[in-house]
């Protein structure tokens, strides 16, 4: 006889008949059955003789619960019995007089609550052998505890593990197996091995005492210690916690500084400052109406020391979106303007850049050429004896040099809407040109080359690779997880880990299953997570590369902490006014300028896929 510990299981039944006798609040329900049920020690078959069912404490102080949880109190248990003609067991419950209890009962006499499941535990299991040399655990002593309505009935094969936090020894009597062979011999084959339940329980403590330690190293290095405890004790997995502190953790601020652009102007002259009013001055020639704008660009030059091409936008004016009303936005027309809000350039451009999204960190108002300052191997430790003086070990520490790279972005505007009075007309403009800024952002700091432009991750010398194939290949499990085992193996995992590819990706990894090609779970499900990692997606992650044979139809895949890449942001939004390039149409071309970098402060940080093949 083996003995195993087994959890509070679940099965679906259903109402048989609503209203008894003077219609008193009373129904009567099926709870069990002896349908085989799939458990993960074989098919089980719940006996309905007597002498196989503990009734006791479902007679005398039997709930009626709603979805299993014991605060949801409806009812109770007044009758129970036995069927030994259909092997079935039936229940009268009666609802209480609460207004929780009489709702639930309008809700199953209206036929809207149909669902019964019973819990249970199993004391005794006996192996029984069938025909078709299949064996099934038929429950020989068993207790019912609880009855409820449900919702929607659980599948009554993934009972298991819906726990109330008790477990019990259920003994398991496995049937002697043996095989005639002719009527003059019979060989008896030797008895089925025997479940070492010793070498499981030590397999087990193992796992579990390394889920311990992995989950307290966790909860120091982030200081969620009681985090920590509470997840060991309610049993937690080490993703599971994982992914608990990075959503706890702070997001990472950006890194701020003086910036000479931000005029600091007062809320009237932040209203009064008009774009569109400068773009006219600066095709005219004539800043007699527009001096506010123009004192705010000689105001920036003075400041950053150098001319603009045009004219130079203060960042602290109102760039970002606001709500409006539009009829045809795309013509401009029919606009309604609402209430200003007061975001500087950066604070507008942040929501819009994936990148900032994913926790990338911002220097802003950078002045020259800057260094920082990054460590390039630990100092090293080491154990000494009484009176014994530690080897000397110095850190070594490199600098990441960033210098101002300038980015143009253009939106053309028709005479029409320039002319508008309305400020939400020229608050379409304002929010087109930031994305238009943010989209060159994303894609440099993603895949730059570093000639004349930053050099963008996929680019930076020392991330981690993981190869699919001489010609590239589809996406697979493994390759997922083999990205996060690069950048843990150098100790690169941090606060702010994303994978981050295109929709290409994204959709092949939703239509690849995770181990076979006849396993139903795919490699990503519902949801925008893998290994418990948020994953983001953009256009702007190249699917054009090269590996092999395989030319210009290569995807990236990048994991990483984001918090390692730095966005640096020179002063001065400069804008030069193009009215020639269309003016057949009536249309005048304006270009923004921005100095930006941007670079990958650890290497160790990143990993990267860059040979996805998703046709």
């Amino acid at each position: 006889m083996s003995k195993i510990k087994t959890e509070k299981f679940y099965r679906s039944a259903h109402i048989e008949l609503v209203g008894k006798e003077n219609d008193d609040r009373r129904i009567e329900l099926a709870f069990s059955s002896d349908k085989p049920v799939e458990r993960y020690f074989g098919q089980e078959v719940l006996d309905h003789q007597p002498r196989s069912v503990r009734l006791g404490r479902l007679t005398d102080t039997g709930a009626l619960l709603v979805n299993h949880d014991p605060d949801d109190l409806v009812g109770k248990v007044e009758e129970v019995h036995l069927s030994g003609t259909d092997n079935v067991g039936r229940a009268t419950v009666r609802f209480g007089n609460s207004a929780r209890a009489q709702e639930v009962y309008q809700d199953v006499q209206d036929g809207i609550r149909t669902g019964v499941s019973v819990g249970y535990q199993i004391h005794k299991l006996e192996e029984e052998k069938l025909d078709d040399d299949t064996s099934i655990f038929r429950a020989t002593d068993w207790e019912p505890m609880e009855i409820s309505l449900v919702s929607i009935p659980a599948d009554a094969s993934v009972g298991v593990g819906r726990s109330d936090g008790e477990s019990i020894e259920t003994e398991i009597k496995y049937f002697k197996r043996s095989t005639k062979m002719s009527e003059e011999k019979t060989v008896v084959t030797p008895e089925a091995p025997k479940v070492d339940i010793e070498a499981i329980k030590s397999e087990a403590r193992t796992a579990e005492v390394q889920r311990i330690q992995e989950i307290t190293a966790i909860g120091e290095q982030f200081d969620k210690g009681d985090l920590a405890r509470q997840s060991i004790e309610s049993g937690k997995s080490v993703d599971d916690v994982r992914k608990l502190v990075l959503e706890l953790l702070p997001k990472q601020e950006p890194v701020t500084q003086s910036v000479p652009d931000n005029l600091d102007m007062e809320s009237k002259d932040k209203r009064s400052y008009s774009m569109f009013r400068a773009i006219t001055a600066s095709i005219t020639g004539d800043w007699s109406k527009a001096g506010l704008e123009r004192e705010a660009s000689s105001e920036i030059s003075k400041r950053v020391g150098k001319e603009p091409r045009g004219f130079f936008v203060p960042a602290d004016i109102n760039w970002g979106q606001r709500d409006m009303t539009i009829g045809s936005a795309t013509a401009g027309g029919n606009l309604k303007g609402t209430d200003h809000m007061a975001n500087e350039f950066v604070d507008a451009l942040r929501p819009k850049l994936v990148l900032g999204q994913m926790g990338a960190r911002f220097m802003s108002g950078l002045q020259g050429d800057v260094a920082i300052p990054a460590l390039n191997a630990k100092t090293s430790t080491y154990f000494v004896a009484e009176s014994g003086a530690p080897t000397e070990g110095a850190p070594t520490v490199r600098q990441i040099t960033m210098s101002p790279k300038t980015v143009g972005a253009y939106v053309d505007i028709s005479r029409k809407l320039m002319i508008q009075s309305d400020p939400s007309a020229e608050q379409i403009f304002r929010d087109d040109m930031v994305q238009q800024v943010a989209s060159a952002m994303d894609t440099v700091g993603i895949n730059g080359g570093g000639s004349n432009e930053p050099t963008g991750i996929l680019q930076t010398s020392g991330i981690g690779s993981v190869a699919i194939g001489t010609n590239g290949g589809a996406p697979t499990w493994a390759s997922v997880v083999n990205l996060v085992k690069e950048v843990s193996q150098d100790n690169g995992l941090g606060s702010n880990m994303w994978y981050l590819t295109n929709p290409q990706v994204v959709g092949k990894l939703r239509q690849t299953a995770k181990v076979g090609s006849s396993d139903s779970v795919m490699v990503m499900n519902e949801g925008s997570t893998l290994l418990g990692y948020k994953v983001m997606e953009t256009s702007n992650v190249p699917s054009t590369l090269t590996k092999g044979s395989t030319s210009s139809t290569c995807s990236a895949m990048i994991f990483g902490n984001f918090a390692e890449l730095i966005i640096g942001e020179w002063s001065g939004v400069d804008v030069l006014v193009d009215p020639y390039t269309g003016s057949t149409t009536g249309v005048t071309r304006v270009t923004i300028f921005k100095d930006f970098d941007i670079a990958v402060r650890h290497a160790e940080s990143f990993a990267s896929v860059q040979d996805y093949t998703t046709t």
